[in-house]
């Protein structure tokens, strides 16, 4: 099973984007988002669990999470970006299946 990510840019902070994750499978019991930025570690940013969603407190009201199964696909939806939001965001299915990552630079 491949998971590709999409939806890679460069937005000034308080800008948006929508990441993609085509693949992601509707019997996944769970879909996430990670990131990791330039020397740190991967750190979850938001996931779909049993029915419920989480988010990593620093982008809580700002990052909106959520999956299509009718066409295989998780989003994540980012507003009021901040330059620490920048990472490589990858998107996983029961923390097994992993996409390659995609990039999310915020800078003015």
């Amino acid at each position: 099973v491949q998971l590709q990510a999409s939806g890679r840019g460069l937005v000034q902070p308080g800008g948006s984007l929508r990441l993609s994750c085509v693949g992601s499978q509707p019997h996944y019991y769970g879909v996430a988002w990670f990131r990791q930025a330039p020397g740190k570690e991967r750190e979850g940013v938001s996931c779909i669990y049993g029915g419920s969603t989480y988010y990593l407190d620093s982008v809580k009201g700002r990052f909106t999470i959520s999956r299509d199964n009718a066409v295989n696909t998780l989003y994540l939806q980012m507003n009021n970006l901040k330059p620490e939001d920048t990472a490589l965001y990858y998107c996983t299915g029961n923390w097994y299946y992993w996409g390659q990552g995609t990039q999310v630079t915020v800078s003015s």
